[in-house]
């Protein structure tokens, strides 16, 4: 078949909207699947960490972590989006070729990225560590950590298992990440309880994962697409607007670095360690949330790209409306549980040290089910080729999140932080409702309707 070849390809999908919605909600049942349990070992583990660190402790180890992670997703190019959006074409064409192209360079980026994270990683602890609770006795051990989080890759095999639809599979590597933590924080409070401990605890539990990821690939046969191609083409013809769309989730990522990550980072530079510690309790807590938008994200997005590229307006539209209606619901049933349980959850979880953080629990579970309620809306606008849209949104919201917080930080502390939180989450919501509406006004009529 030449460059047509479709030995690695699957059938392309073109539902009607209960189709859709039906593999959405298959591919979100996946993707929940597992998480019941581990929702439960991510709080066991938080806790034998918080109790037997203290919360000081907890708090630098919070901090350590959080850079971690808030430099691996300052690089990162969120690869996996790039191969379901550019993917679904190739298999809609046959075109086997393009498709292993297109994945061998999401890999290589992910490569680069990891080189240059660890190369800031390095500066940013050599000259802002101290300030954030990273002293020098724990800056080599911060430094490991770093590199496993960045080298681990992962978003290249987590696209390529949501192209194939293997949302199953990609839920049963996830899972690894807390069953690991878990047994490494009882095995580290026992043997080795310290920040150390946890960290190389925590650095299993990542190893663990990419290994599972890259194990379910040679698995399945999908490790063929990293083959090189029979056939030379030009990665950008093949694929308009590739760099922008490239450069925009990244932007758009780091963006959610800055929502999500920095906050933690500010309270830990302003009120010290301990209160980060509580503010991590909270923020985890209040991550579920986040999580479950992400999940919903992840489920919905390659079927809102078959809709978008199948230039059905009125399908997408009828899906998003559900989706908005089905995640609004959630959202308000969450934060009403958390609400009413919050501080019981943190002081069963850390101890009475951390009952001060229901209030800065409760703003920021507000902002997750902000996030949850439009979690449908940046998907939409990426697939139609709106990200810069959207990146702009998301630069206005954490732009005046950041302000907002660091003008009430001095004055009232995490509380501050946390509020800033839930105005960035608002705002972000309005912009992006916007431009859907806006888009929605330019979307051509189905062709029932002309």
């Amino acid at each position: 078949m030449g460059d047509r070849d479709r030995s690695d390809l699957v059938r392309p999908s073109a539902s009607p909207v209960p189709s859709a919605l039906r593999a959405v909600a298959r591919n979100l049942g996946w993707l929940l699947a597992s998480r019941g349990v581990l929702a439960a070992l991510s709080l066991i583990y938080l806790a034998i960490a918080a109790r037997t660190l203290g919360i000081a402790d907890f708090g630098r180890f919070a901090l350590i972590s959080g850079a971690a992670q808030a430099i691996a997703t300052l690089v990162g190019f969120q690869t996996w989006q790039v191969i379901v959006r550019y993917g679904i074409d190739h298999d809609a064409s046959g075109n086997g070729n393009a498709l292993r192209r297109l994945v061998r360079a999401c890999l290589g980026l992910d490569l680069f990225s990891a080189v240059a994270g660890f190369v800031i990683a390095v500066a940013i602890i050599a000259l802002f560590g101290e300030p954030i609770g990273i002293t020098p006795e724990l800056a080599g051990e911060t430094l490991a950590f770093v590199a496993v989080q960045l080298f681990t890759i992962r978003a290249t095999p987590v696209g390529v298992l949501r192209l194939r639809d293997r949302f199953g599979l990609a839920a049963l590597a996830d899972s690894v990440t807390p069953t690991v933590r878990c047994a490494g924080a009882i095995i580290v409070a026992f043997v080795m309880p310290d920040i150390t401990g946890f960290l190389i605890a925590w650095a299993a539990a990542e190893l663990a994962t990419a290994l599972a990821y890259w194990i379910i690939l040679a698995r399945t046969g999908d490790l063929a697409l990293f083959r090189r191609a029979q056939h030379h083409g030009s990665l950008r013809a093949e694929h308009p607007g590739l760099a922008g769309f490239m450069l925009s989730t990244n932007a758009g990522s780091t963006l959610g670095l800055s929502a999500k990550q920095l906050p933690l980072l500010l309270v830990g530079g302003f009120a010290g360690p301990a209160a980060a510690g509580a503010f991590r309790l909270a923020v985890q807590l209040a991550n579920a949330l986040a999580k479950l938008s992400q999940l919903l994200a992840r489920a919905a997005f390659p079927e809102i790209v078959r809709l978008a590229r199948n230039a059905d307006p009125a399908r997408l539209r009828r899906v998003l409306g559900q989706v908005l209606a089905v995640s609004t619901l959630a959202g308000i049933v969450i934060l009403l549980v958390v609400t009413a349980l919050g501080e019981e959850v943190l002081v069963l979880i850390g101890g009475e040290e951390y009952a001060p953080a229901y209030l800065w629990l409760v703003w920021l579970a507000a902002a997750g089910c902000v996030d949850l309620a439009t979690v449908g809306f940046e998907p939409v606008l990426l697939a139609v080729h709106r990200a810069w849209t959207a990146l702009a949104a998301r630069t206005t919201a954490v732009a005046i999140q950041l302000v907002l917080s660091l003008a009430l930080l001095p004055t009232i502390g995490a509380l501050g932080v946390s509020i800033g939180v839930m105005v960035g989450s608002t705002v972000t919501a309005l912009l992006l409702g916007i431009a859907i509406l806006r888009f929605g006004k330019d979307m051509p009529a189905p062709p029932e309707a002309r």
